[in-house]
């Protein structure tokens, strides 16, 4: 079950244009490798926690070593991984050397598995973080009502406002806007850039 709350955001691009409603999902959880690998071996697939561990382990080490080497790694139904370079650019070509390349950036290409996950997802609407920490609050001490408003527009202990998600632990764009220059842009990675929020202008959530 997917969780998400609805903001209201303005575009960047276009800033004259009025806000729109999107949605953002929450993450629940943060697994870490040990936690994954033990819920794989859960599956009573016959492989222990450790096993599946030293195998993802030792799969992440190939995988590093063979994209170094110039392969393109197809992992059947997960996807695919290669490699492209980031550079910077030179006047001639007689004047570009290996210091003009500055970053080498792994891509990954989801599988059919991987690539359409909409028809199996299912959601349920929450209220944002910073809603259900107010109402937590009031409850604690016994109050009767709550400002949302301030709740939005205080800063959390990061620095950030609930307006501006941050980190794995807040709510994060589902790239599920309108792709015809609706969409707020960010800065996620080259790969998603047009599917995420900046965190720009004011959320108001419903």
């Amino acid at each position: 079950m997917i969780e998400y709350s609805i903001y209201m955001m303005g575009n960047p691009i276009k800033p004259e244009e009025a806000p729109k409603a999107y949605a953002k999902n929450q993450v629940r959880e943060i697994w870490d490798l040990n936690k994954f690998c033990k819920h794989i071996a859960s599956h009573n697939a016959g492989y222990s926690r450790g096993l599946v561990k030293a195998i993802l382990s030792d799969m992440c080490d190939c995988l590093v070593e063979q994209l170094l080497n110039g392969n393109k790694i197809k992992l059947g139904e997960f996807g695919i991984f290669s490699l492209s370079i980031s550079c910077e650019g030179a006047e001639s070509l007689d004047k570009f050397t290996e210091d003009n390349i500055k970053e080498v950036n792994i891509n990954f290409n989801p599988g059919i598995d991987l690539m359409d996950l909409r028809p199996k997802a299912e959601f349920s609407l929450v209220a944002s973080r910073a809603a259900q920490a107010a109402v937590l609050k009031a409850e604690k001490a016994n109050e009767k009502t709550v400002d949302l408003e301030a709740a939005k527009k205080k800063p959390t202990s990061s620095g950030n406002g609930d307006n501006k998600p941050s980190g794995d632990g807040g709510d994060t764009p589902t790239g599920g806007a309108p792709s015809g220059g609706n969409t707020p842009s960010g800065s996620e990675g080259s790969e998603n850039s047009g599917n995420t929020d900046s965190g720009t202008g004011e959320d108001n959530e419903l």
